[in-house]
């Protein structure tokens, strides 16, 4: 019966030892975890911060694209006009075209 009983104490003081493993990984990942959402927030954060300056230069450059198209379409005025000429120059010099 000393045996027993002391093979039942040794099964109860380990049994908290064994309880306290599993409660020290589950706080082990749960502190992994904290770290990870924190730095997720930091990162979410900075991102936050840049965001408007990202607009901003996206604002310019649409700015940029509408300057260009504009001028895009003043040559293609200038080209139209500068076509109608040569055909009218055409005509008074009776060239054909080929």
């Amino acid at each position: 019966m000393v045996g027993s009983s002391g093979s039942s104490g040794g099964s109860t003081s380990r049994r908290p030892e064994r309880a306290t493993e599993p409660e020290s990984l589950v706080l082990q990942y749960l502190r992994r975890l904290g770290s990870t959402v924190q730095a997720t927030r930091e990162d979410l954060g900075d991102l936050k911060r840049r965001m408007p300056s990202v607009e901003e230069g996206l604002v310019g450059l649409s700015r940029r694209v509408l300057g260009v198209e504009e001028a895009l379409v003043g040559v293609n005025r200038r080209l139209d006009r500068l076509d109608d000429r040569v055909e009218r120059i055409e005509r008074r010099l009776d060239f054909a075209e080929a």
